[in-house]
């Protein structure tokens, strides 16, 4: 099994100035070749850890396509590398992988405007960043003001994000600017366990622990001036990124079928080199299972994100003593990070079929004109919004031609870390976090000072060198680039 303890050996051949391939010919086992999105400034990085030697295992699964591939924010992960992109035939016994969506199934980010000026907000936010502490539940096993019984959670699983809209917890917009409108077909809750219905019976609404966050951001930074006038971004505005996921009931989602899993590979008549990559072929009765849960969990974090909006509207509504509707705060995309869709792809020499899409800490960044994106973004490409460390900064990207190309509709989704959560900490002993950031000019909040240590700036690469990678690759191009001025963290 892959560890983290030493970097990558194997080969790695530069094939652009943004390319680095791991020929298959570098194991037997490898079908396809595997391909990392990167520049000279990163490859370093990522050859740290066992990321890369991840991308060969995932060469190696049951019908894969055209090429295993990772995004320049890679780092080692279960099974799949975070940032791990592949697309499997289903026609030709492609698999379906829980490693390959995560534990934390349908983490995404959201991003929302505002009519606020940076000169509006400044004087306030320091009691903002109080109050969305206060009304916002961050942390482990903190419970929501939302709870809901088995069968509402039924319905909201199979619903998605309409079923929380039409509590009156949202705006129609809200439906629209979802990727996917906030719910993917095919979801069946009775796959979910009786295990991860009761935690995520009053998670819903819940920010969570880890990397997840609420940011309030000034726009400092226009680099296309169109696309950011058609998303509604201008210098100096005032914006909110929520950042957050399935929460307990996705967890457990993952580890029940990563369970059912277990002996599939022997069933199906396949080799694995690492069994955290466990799978079981798409069309099989085990694949149909999972999909169905893992649709549901899907649906039940973009619900998530919509509370944590409803919730963060009316704490804006509350500090600014006006509506949120008053104040602007639409919403500009919302964008999965850890899923498995299925969507139609060219595959190579032309050729076009309908495969299963595992992001793993990858972006969906669908091109200009592409028919899944809203009509608002048809002429820009959808928007691709990719949070940064809490100390940097995040951006907004439009989806470029290139990723339909070379990355199966995808891009990055964050920084990537470059040091463990354990080495973060260790690196934090003696200081105060909160305190550094805070003379910077970012009000932090979070349950401990544990949680501020291990998602420290220094923790994770370069945002900037990051978002160049697929700027320059034709994957997803530069709109706007946000800095962060108050933070909320479990």
């Amino acid at each position: 099994m892959a560890t983290t303890k030493a970097g990558y050996a194997g080969p790695l051949e530069q094939v652009s100035p943004f390319q680095y391939r791991i020929p298959k010919s570098y194991r037997e086992d490898m079908r396809v070749d595997g391909m990392i999105f990167a520049d000279e400034h990163l490859i370093g990085h990522i050859k740290a850890d066992q990321g890369p030697e991840q991308v060969a295992n995932v060469a190696t699964l049951p019908g894969i396509q055209k090429a295993s591939l990772a995004m320049p924010d890679i780092h080692w992960g279960y099974g799949f590398c975070i940032g791990g992109v592949a697309a499997t035939d289903p026609e030709q016994g492609g698999v379906i992988s829980p490693g390959g969506v995560g534990y934390d199934i349908n983490c995404g980010v959201r991003l929302l405007r505002t009519d606020l000026e940076w000169s509006d907000v400044k004087g306030k936010i320091r009691p903002l960043v109080e109050q969305l502490f206060r009304d916002i539940p961050t942390g482990v096993g903190q419970r929501g003001v939302f709870t809901f019984t088995k069968p509402q959670l039924a319905e909201l699983m199979e619903q998605g994000v309409s079923y929380v809209v039409n509590k009156g917890w949202g705006a129609d917009r809200d439906v629209e600017f979802a990727e996917a409108r906030g719910r993917l077909d095919g979801a069946d809750p009775g796959r979910v366990s009786d295990r991860a219905i009761m935690r995520g019976a009053d998670q819903c609404g819940t920010l969570g622990s880890g990397n997840h966050f609420l940011e309030v951001q000034v726009v400092d930074r226009i680099l296309d001036e169109p696309a950011a006038k058609v998303m509604g971004l201008h210098e100096g505005q005032v914006t909110v990124l929520i950042h957050s996921g399935s929460r307990g009931l996705g967890y457990q989602v993952c580890d029940d079928f990563l369970g059912v899993f277990k002996d599939a590979p022997k069933k199906y008549g396949f080799t694995l080199p690492d069994r955290q990559l466990v799978c079981a072929p798409v069309r099989s009765p085990e694949g149909q299972a999972y999909l169905g849960a893992m649709r549901a969990a899907a649906n039940y974090a973009w619900c998530n994100r919509q509370l944590l909006t409803h919730q963060a509207r009316q704490v804006f509504a509350k500090v600014f003593e006006k509506p949120w509707e008053e104040l602007g705060m639409d919403l500009i995309y919302d964008v999965a990070h850890n899923i498995a869709k299925f969507e139609e792809h060219d595959v190579g020499g032309g050729v076009r079929k309908q495969v299963c899409v595992h992001r793993k800490g990858a972006t969906r960044a669908f091109p200009p004109g592409h028919p899944e994106i809203p009509e608002l973004y048809a002429e820009t490409g959808q928007p691709v919004i990719i949070p940064g460390s809490m100390g940097t900064a995040s951006w907004v990207l439009a989806g470029q031609p290139g990723s339909m190309i070379h990355s199966f509709g995808s891009s990055c989704h964050g920084a990537g870390r470059m040091m463990s959560r354990t080495a973060a900490v260790r690196l934090a002993e003696g200081r105060r976090i909160d305190r550094e950031l805070d003379a910077i000019g970012i009000i932090a909040r979070a349950r401990g000072h544990k949680g501020l240590a291990e998602e420290q700036p220094a923790a994770y690469k370069d945002v900037d060198l990051v978002v160049d990678v697929v700027d320059k690759a034709d994957i997803s191009k530069k709109v706007a680039r946000l800095r962060p001025v108050g933070v909320i963290k479990g």
